[in-house]
């Protein structure tokens, strides 16, 4: 017999080798028909795996990420059993559960090319396999035996993952005719999945590598009921409508130019007006809570980043250095601001009584992408970050990271976030190797974190190996209005960087001691949060943020020097306006501006004239009546202070 715990702390004893499925069946058919995978002891089995030993269980369903994780992952092995027959001889990379579906690299032959055309015969070929109720079998096997299997269908990408696996962790699945290498978890049989589609084809790198062949990725998704899929795409259709690239061309914000260079935006006068005033917004909160400009150079000596440990993690993917005409001489386009940070703080001897030192920087860095993963604004090679390094004593941490929640939390209620999670990122203890740092210096920093989130009760989700290379960190996933997570907001403790650049300060002891180091980008860079914040909102951005908050619109040309003295003084009151003076009909003018997403549309003519006055008409439609132009300053000043006064959402 065995003990079995559930989440609940309720124990119950079962026979040995009772599966997932048969605890779902004993519990409710409900639970039955809804359990997709079991969390066993903190890993994730398939239902039918027997549990040999006491353990913790917790039956993972759709609600669970775990339970979706195994779902997509059955139907990316579906999808691949479905072209395996319909592509005969057709080779699989990989194909692994994501956020949102899956996706299955393939190479399906030397002509061969799967396109949008042919995803209607292989979803038709999928519902068929599913239908058939497959069992999906889970099977324990020798390095040998997996490379002779794979070998003889001559699937070698297949082959180089095994060669690199290690003896005892091998297992394969099979659903009928189709046996893939795999890990799992999956769903006992395929009639789990209810209804699929295809989304999209596209080329891929086998294994991300530029130089190794270029395969088929297919991106499928699916789902348990037929209404979930309708709704999904239906969010796709949204999706494509709120495109920052279609939007950020639409109202002229940015505009990327093969002659400047891929992946290197050209922030237009509007867009440079909205990220200037994300900016100003970041630095006045800043100032209230203690920050200290500082400016350095978007290049360094090469010798900068082998110090900090850059150049080891992004030397291969970064630019190549630059030389000089003196010999041996290198530097590097800066991929990170923090090193040269720490040769700020040690520009000078600092005692205990200078702690905390905090430094910020709108400060550009430079990472080499490949071309297949630019994306927008969103994945660049040029991106600036909302920067800042708070150094400061062991016993200051916690304090410190609460002070940077409180930030981050002002700008996302201004900005209207008010749907996020938090994150905190540890390292893989399985693979110490990635990280640099004692373990005593992790432990430290992971421990700051978790109880920081405590005392600000904070309910975070922690997650194993997602850290930075040089210390555990704390983000900030945004949900915006379709549902989507971004990793915006972020904070890293690091006891790393000040070890390897000799940091110092002078203790009440008067006795050295290295500084602990806070890394803190709220926005993360404002290249990807603009991308974000333009799809959350469809370009009707808030209206301190608008570039132009509002349109003067005359009715006629006899009304468009009033039209000029009321956008002259609307300018005088910080209040950003234009005038539409085009030779066109007052609805057409309204409905253009409408499109743009300009919060405020005045009109003016002779009434309006004559009192002083203008019409104001609210974006969406909303006819607010004529009033005095002081009164309609007085309210846009009135929702721009509610919106921007920290204070304000402090007390919230």
């Amino acid at each position: 017999m065995v003990n079995i715990t559930f989440p609940d702390g309720t124990v119950r004893e079962y026979e040995k080798g009772v599966t997932g499925l048969d605890i779902a069946r004993g519990i409710s058919q409900r639970l039955a028909r809804e359990a997709l995978a079991a969390c066993v002891d903190g890993e994730t089995w398939d239902l039918t795996r027997p549990i040999e030993n006491d353990a913790e269980v917790k039956l993972l369903t759709w609600d669970d990420e775990e339970g979706k994780h195994a779902y997509w992952h059955s139907s990316a092995h579906l999808m691949a059993e479905a072209l395996q027959e319909l592509y005969p001889g057709i080779k699989f990379g990989i194909g692994p559960a994501i956020e949102n579906g899956f996706y299955y690299d393939v190479d399906p032959g030397e002509g061969v090319t799967i396109r949008e055309a042919d995803f209607p015969a292989i979803e038709k070929k999928m519902l068929e396999l599913i239908a058939a109720k497959e069992e999906i079998k889970r099977q324990n096997v020798t390095k040998q035996e997996a490379i002779d299997m794979f070998s003889s269908r001559g699937e070698h990408y297949k082959v180089e993952l095994i060669s690199e696996l290690e003896e005892g962790t091998i297992t394969t699945y099979t659903q009928g005719a189709f046996t893939d290498l795999c890990r799992g978890p999956h769903l006992p049989n395929t009639s789990y999945i209810k209804s699929v589609k295809v989304l999209s084809a596209a080329g891929a790198y086998w294994r991300g590598d530029e130089k190794k062949p270029q395969l088929n990725r297919l991106h499928g998704i699916t789902f348990p009921k037929k209404t979930m899929l309708d709704d999904y795409l239906a969010m796709i259709e949204e999706a494509k409508k709120r495109d920052h690239r279609k939007i950020g061309k639409e109202l002229q914000l940015f505009h990327f130019s093969q002659t400047v260079g891929a992946g290197l935006p050209l922030w237009l006068p509007k867009g440079t007006q909205l990220r200037s005033k994300l900016e100003e917004f970041l630095k006045k909160i800043q100032l209230d809570f203690d920050y200290e400009p500082v400016i350095t150079p978007h290049i360094g000596h090469k010798q900068l980043y082998v110090t900090s440990g850059h150049y080891e993690k992004y030397g291969k993917d970064s630019f190549q250095p630059i030389k000089t005409p003196e010999e041996g001489e290198e530097f590097l386009l800066k991929p990170m601001n923090c090193p040269h940070h720490c040769e700020i703080y040690k520009a000078f001897p600092r005692s205990y009584k200078d702690l905390p030192i905090r430094m910020a920087e709108f400060g550009t860095v430079y990472r080499y992408e490949q071309s297949g993963e630019l994306h927008g604004l969103t994945r660049v090679r040029g991106f600036t970050q909302d920067d800042a390094h708070i150094f400061c004593t062991p016993d200051q941490v916690k304090e410190e990271f609460l002070k940077v929640v409180d930030i981050i939390f002002i700008i996302f209620r201004a900005l209207d976030f008010e749907d996020f999670e938090a994150q905190i990122s540890l390292r893989d203890p399985e693979d110490k190797e990635k990280y640099i740092g004692s373990d005593e210096d992790w432990e430290k920093a992971e421990r700051a974190i978790v109880e920081a989130c405590q005392e600000k009760g904070l309910k975070a989700k922690v997650e194993l190996g997602e850290a930075a290379f040089y210390g555990p960190k704390l983000d900030f996933m945004v949900k915006d209005a379709l549902g989507r997570r971004w990793q915006l907001g972020t904070i890293q403790v690091d006891y790393s960087l000040p070890d390897r650049f000799e940091l110092e300060y002078t203790g009440a002891d008067n006795q050295k001691h290295r500084p602990v180091m806070i890394h803190r980008a709220p926005f993360g860079s404002m290249e990807r949060f603009v991308a974000v914040l333009i799809e959350h909102t469809a370009g009707k951005f808030p209206l301190w943020l608008a570039p132009t908050q509002a349109m003067v619109i005359p009715v006629s040309e006899r009304f468009n020097d009033y039209a000029y003295s009321v956008i002259n003084a609307l300018k005088k009151q910080d209040i950003r306006a234009e005038v539409d003076d085009r030779n066109e009909k007052v609805g057409r003018k309204i409905r253009d501006n409408e499109l743009k997403r300009v919060p405020y549309l005045l009109i003016v003519g002779e009434k309006e004239e004559g009192n002083q006055e203008v019409s104001v008409r609210k974006q969406g439609g909303e006819d607010r009546g004529s009033m005095k132009l002081s009164a309609f300053v007085d309210e846009v000043t009135r929702e721009v202070t509610k919106m921007m006064n920290p204070q304000l959402f402090n007390e919230k």
